[in-house]
């Protein structure tokens, strides 16, 4: 698993400056603001329509004191006291279709948003560089298309409707308290300015780096998980269930770790804002502070009602921004990943002049000319590398550990672009290829398989989408893996992982089938037999023969004993090539290639020695 490089975050005891924290939530409120763009038109007006919804909230209750004022009045007005209750009735009916109505319109615009991000980040993830996948576990992927996604849910169906409807309503409430009397109404601020106090401190900073930690530990679980199952039998095969245990069982406890760390310090904070705002306590302060306003001749004892019944609502209307605060952070910090998502650099054309490919036998030629590759600025992988392979040969790319040998072979396909020079197929320099042409151009058979979620016929026709059943009978019995396929429950429509289980050797033989069907000129060939069990390896080698005939193809190899038939052997060193020729030239020339033949040759003995020991 390769694993991704993130930057420390925070902890509370060390704090970052307070130009990062703003530069932070800068770029948070920006991310927030890109990413949410296509319906903010269409929230703004929900909101406007949650707008009104508050007024109904509170203009009932005006209009319930207004009644209770007629009804102890000297001359009570029994008309006018029913038709207040009816107005009541009306605004709190229309007041709930609008609310419904708009939460309706919300998670409606929700769901089509949702569609279309998923729809642009799938076409993005088309466009990056593939090695941007190789840099990144199946589960951050995953988090991208789906947890990040779905955490947007809360800004969009419910954050902005749920603020709107938590600041109108309690604005025209006091506004109207303050009407009847505005000491009682300061004395009434007080719960409120405890409120936001408390809630301010739950969704400081200390808050938002302790759910960055949280987030990262999530993710570190989900990973921990798909390793886990992927290995279980190999560690419980040598009788070491434990260590398979140990990982996941270490990520675990590290999300709880951080989990305690982000909610015990939101506990008091959150207990006191559920107090001050429960209608219990708010009525235990109005009660006070009105008798003690009576008492003093400040009001007359009826005032005291619209308080009772009006600001009793206040604390119910700003309930919801404490519990939506972790929601919204949530959302932020995934419109933040996804923001810098849709940033990452894609296959784009080069800005050089397009040269037209060359026809003919030459429509294979390739030509690293002063190819430079780094991976961090400052940090050169490739340096300078110049070399040409020629159509209908086999080129061996060998050379010791971190030397750079995958690196210059996945720049060919563009797994990744190079930073300084170029590569030619035909004269003309791959980036001014489309994605689609340039992989009808270069095939590659890796050693790690990939196959589809689908039947042996999808994944073949993953090559070529108009493959009959010939053609692809026809790649399968060149790959040795007909016979196999046939054998199968329904043959080349057999599903894999369902009614199909192919070995290492199997899938690397249906990949080379894929690739024969592709017909592609130029092939990268890397470790084709790594995952080949013994009896199936000779297979494999007999499709790999039927597969490079005639292209040009580029091997890496770390088997030196495969190579001895090729036609030329390059030697890499820290980035650099360093030798070339044929085996028998490079195995006594005193260079690298020797001393790695060497090795390799004392490995063989070593295996042949232990092999003869236990036939013995």
């Amino acid at each position: 698993m390769t694993v991704q490089t993130t930057p420390p975050t925070a902890e509370p005891g060390n704090r970052p400056p307070k130009a990062v924290l703003k530069e932070r939530k800068r770029q948070e409120a920006l991310a927030r603001r890109e990413i949410l763009a296509p319906v903010q038109r269409t929230l703004t007006l929900a909101s406007l329509v949650v707008a009104v919804a508050s007024l109904g909230t509170v203009v009932p209750f005006i209009l319930i004191v207004e009644a209770c004022r007629e009804l102890l009045a000297a001359q009570t007005d029994t008309d006018r006291v029913w038709r207040l209750v009816w107005i009541a009735i009306a605004v709190l009916v229309a007041r709930g279709l609008l609310q419904a109505a708009a939460l309706t319109w919300s998670h409606l615009v929700d769901a089509n948003f949702q569609l279309t991000v998923r729809r642009a980040l799938a076409a993005k993830l088309s466009r990056v560089p593939l090695g941007w996948f190789s840099d990144r576990s199946s589960g951050e992927v995953k988090k991208y298309l789906q947890d990040d996604v779905e955490a947007l849910h809360y800004l969009i169906a419910h954050a902005r409707l749920e603020f709107v409807g938590a600041v109108v309503a309690p604005l025209v409430a006091l506004g109207y308290l303050c009407t009847v009397d505005w000491r009682l109404t300061l004395v009434l601020l007080i719960p409120l300015v405890i409120y936001f106090i408390a809630l301010s401190r739950m969704m400081d900073q200390a808050g938002r780096d302790r759910l960055a930690v949280y987030t990262r530990t999530s993710r570190t679980v989900q990973e921990a998980t798909i390793e886990f199952v992927d290995g279980i039998q190999v560690v419980r095969t040598f009788g070491q269930a434990g260590r398979a245990h140990s990982a996941y069982r270490d990520a675990i406890e590290q999300q709880v770790a951080a989990l305690d760390r982000l909610k015990t310090p939101q506990i008091r904070p959150q207990s006191v804002t559920d107090v001050v705002i429960a209608p219990v306590f708010v009525m235990v302060v109005i009660v006070v502070a009105g008798l003690a306003g009576v008492g003093l001749e400040w009001l007359p004892p009826l005032d005291v009602l619209p308080f009772l019944l009006v600001g009793l609502g206040l604390g119910s209307s700003l309930m919801g921004l404490g519990y939506g605060g972790q929601a919204l952070r949530e959302g932020g910090a995934a419109a933040v990943r996804l923001h810098e998502l849709q940033q990452t650099p894609e296959l784009a054309a080069g800005s050089g002049d397009v040269v037209p490919a060359v026809a003919g036998a030459d429509r294979g030629l390739v030509r690293f000319e002063e190819v430079t590759f780094e991976y961090r600025e400052g940090h050169p992988v490739l340096r300078g590398v110049e070399l040409e392979l020629v159509p209908g040969t086999i080129t061996a790319l060998v050379g010791p550990s971190g030397s750079g040998k995958s690196t210059l072979a996945k720049l060919l396909p563009r797994f990744y672009d190079v930073t300084g020079g170029r590569i030619t197929i035909g004269g003309r320099d791959i980036r001014d290829y489309g994605t689609e042409e340039l992989y009808r151009a270069v095939g590659f058979v890796l050693q790690d398989v990939r196959l589809i979620r689908g039947s042996i016929r999808d994944n073949l026709t993953l090559a070529r989408a108009d493959a009959d059943d010939a053609a692809l009978e026809a790649a399968a019995r060149a790959a040795r893996i007909h016979d196999r396929i046939v054998a199968l429950p329904r043959g080349y429509d057999s599903e894999i992982g369902v009614d199909a289980t192919l070995s290492g050797g199997e899938a690397q033989r249906l990949s080379i089938a894929r690739a024969l069907l592709a017909d592609t000129p130029v092939l990268v060939l890397d470790e084709a037999t790594a995952f080949a069990d013994p009896e199936s390896e000779a297979a494999v080698q007999d499709a790999l023969a039927v597969l490079v005939a005639g292209r040009t193809v580029l091997v890496i190899a770390h088997r030196l004993h495969t190579l001895t038939g090729v036609d030329r052997i390059l030697v890499l060193e820290h980035g650099t090539l360093v030798e070339q020729g044929d085996h028998e030239t490079l195995r006594t020339a005193g260079g690298t290639y020797q001393r790695l033949w060497e090795i390799n040759e004392a490995a063989l003995g070593a295996v042949a020695l232990v092999e003869s020991e236990e036939t013995r």
